[in-house]
């Protein structure tokens, strides 16, 4: 796969040594790390990663949530979520990508990648679960499980023992909001500020109906980290 922006710099066959997986079809590998600026800053055709990125993350959390059933069979259904929710998170994929030097792999639109897109949490993270997509896609659910367990073997180690923490502030929040009776508690998008390739979220937070916080963030999931960090640290 050859570089076709200036700063992309990785050595494919180097990516695919650090997967443990060898593409047979690199161009789903090339669209699972297409960001979409790349894609509206050039207008070249073909897809950006976000398709990808939605089957990676189904099949992560089906494979997180097996591996977490099979290890703790003495443990009950609120453990098993919130262990699942914190290996899942934003910042537990982004993590692993870094492992990984993924953000030398993606190609970016111009604007993004001077700003920074390389090391931006969300973009990381996306193209992870982007990555995953496509092993499923070229080599089946086999695979893309023996990706995920090689990959997040340690985070999963690490939880087993109790050493894997990252904190997840929405499922701490619900548990607090829960444990009073509380059940009505949204999130929702109010607005977005910047250029695509730079957009920052703004969430509200609603519990009982009643707005209790807002959150920003580079995505909308690290917006309702922020949003229900605010009301822990402030509220509760």
């Amino acid at each position: 796969m050859k570089a076709t922006n200036e700063n992309y710099t990785g050595d494919i066959s180097r990516l695919e040594r650090k997967l443990g997986y060898s593409f047979a079809d690199r161009s789903i590998l090339k669209t699972a790390v297409t960001h979409s600026s790349y894609i509206k800053e050039h207008d070249v055709n073909g897809h950006s990663n976000e398709r990808l990125e939605f089957l990676g993350d189904a099949f992560f959390d089906a494979i997180i949530g097996e591996e977490l059933y099979r290890r703790f069979p003495d443990k009950g259904e609120g453990f098993l979520s919130r262990t699942r929710a914190t290996l899942a998170c934003e910042k537990s994929l982004a993590n692993a990508a870094k492992t990984l030097e993924l953000g030398q792999y993606i190609l970016l639109g111009n604007g993004e990648d001077r700003n920074g897109g390389r090391k931006r949490e969300s973009i990381l993270a996306d193209a992870m679960e982007a990555i995953l997509g496509a092993i499923y896609m070229d080599g089946g659910f086999d695979k893309v499980k023996a990706a995920v367990l090689d990959i997040f073997g340690q985070a999963i180690d690490d939880a087993e023992h109790g050493k894997y923490i990252i904190m997840d502030y929405k499922t701490g929040l619900q548990e607090k909001l829960q444990g009073r009776g509380i059940t009505d508690i949204k999130y929702t998008l109010i607005r977005e500020k910047g250029p695509d390739h730079d957009k920052t979220f703004f969430v509200q937070l609603k519990v009982n109906g009643k707005p209790v916080s807002e959150g920003t963030g580079r995505s909308k999931k690290q917006a309702e980290q922020d949003a229900a960090r605010a009301m822990l640290e402030g509220k509760l």
